[in-house]
């Protein structure tokens, strides 16, 4: 990147900026892990050298830390995707079950809002369509972090959740769906798109009403027509700002397109959300009669509701990723043997 000429290709010095940034990604943790490590047998020496009880407690205390950040360090070398270490696009859309379907909908888009900021990773809303009555029918975010892509993209299915309808009269128990979308966020450049594919529609952004209502055509929905792919954009008070956001998310959703081989595969991944109902569900998440979240791919479970829906789902990416990881060595050692 250093020589003379590096960005005289632009092309060729975007992948080789997509190349670094992910190997950085990589390497750094584990240099960070092994200077730690060094430091932690430091430590035991001098523990050892002077018998200092105190200081063998914090040995124990940096060894137990080093085993956390083993752990992790282990599912993020698993990801394979050079895309994993990038932000990524987030959606949740409200699926069978009426308004119980559209609150579900809104409490699954703040269990990931709170799992990001547990992650320490920062949260945009790029879009959002409130439903009739309560909650959401759709909901975008933009969630930029280390490895966001990577975890967030084990989530993409469908959730389904059982509980008493608080919109029910009868208080009766109900079954409301909602699919959950991940996209990485694509580098500009990296997605050749005509703007004469592109229909450009501006409109007026929805709001709460009173001083918040939008009185400019600021809002944006850009439709691909090649692929019929429609995104908006309204969190935004800038025309600009919603065009360039709706542009980021429409490269992110064409590179799925082209990644998974059109419908076929692009059913399979998606957990075919065109029938955001029973089946294809990934995860059943259980408040009445009794309190479970069950993830059906792996059969993780636990009976802390109201910590999972408060954003307390790493256990269950987690279990995926190993499972993942294990599909993968299987698919690695199988066709090793058939060369």
């Amino acid at each position: 990147m250093s020589k003379p000429g590096f960005w005289d290709d632009p092309d060729g010095a975007r992948k080789t900026v997509k190349e670094l940034k992910f190997l950085r990604g990589r390497v750094g943790p584990v240099v960070k892990l092994a200077a730690a490590a060094s430091d932690v047998a430091v430590l035991l020496e001098l523990a050892e050298s002077e018998d200092d009880a105190d200081t063998f407690e914090e040995v124990e205390r940096e060894l137990a830390q080093c085993a956390a950040e083993l752990d992790e360090l282990e599912f993020k070398l698993a990801m394979r995707d050079p895309h994993d270490v990038f932000p990524c696009f987030l959606s949740v859309h409200a699926g069978a079950g009426g308004t119980d379907a559209a609150d579900w909908a809104s409490m699954l888009a703040r269990m990931y809002v709170r799992y990001a900021e547990r992650c320490g990773w920062s949260v945009e809303l790029v879009d959002e369509v409130p439903a009739e009555e309560a909650g959401v029918r759709k909901a975008v975010y933009k969630i930029s972090g280390e490895w966001a892509c990577g975890y967030l993209k084990n989530e993409i299915g469908v959730h389904r959740l059982v509980r008493l309808s608080p919109f029910d009269a009868a208080n009766r128990r109900q079954t409301s769906f909602a699919s959950v979308d991940v996209v990485p966020e694509i580098e500009e450049g990296e997605i050749d798109i005509n703007e004469k594919d592109l229909q450009i529609d501006t409109y007026r952004a929805g709001g709460a009403g009173g001083q918040h209502v939008n009185k400019t055509d600021s809002a944006v929905r850009i439709t691909h027509i090649p692929s019929g792919i429609v995104v908006q954009c309204q969190s935004e008070r800038s025309q600009h700002k919603n065009k360039r956001s709706a542009m980021a998310l429409l490269s992110a959703r064409l590179y799925r397109a082209r990644e998974l081989e059109r419908e076929a595969e692009l059913k399979k991944a998606y957990s075919a959300k065109g029938d955001i109902d029973f089946g294809y569900q990934i995860r059943s998440y259980v408040l009445h009669p009794y309190q479970m979240v069950k993830d059906l791919r792996t059969d993780r479970q636990t009976a802390d509701t109201q910590g999972v829906l408060d954003g307390d789902i790493q256990a269950f990416i987690e279990a995926h990723m190993r499972t993942k990881t294990q599909e993968n060595a299987a698919a690695d050692s199988g066709g090793e043997g058939t060369k």
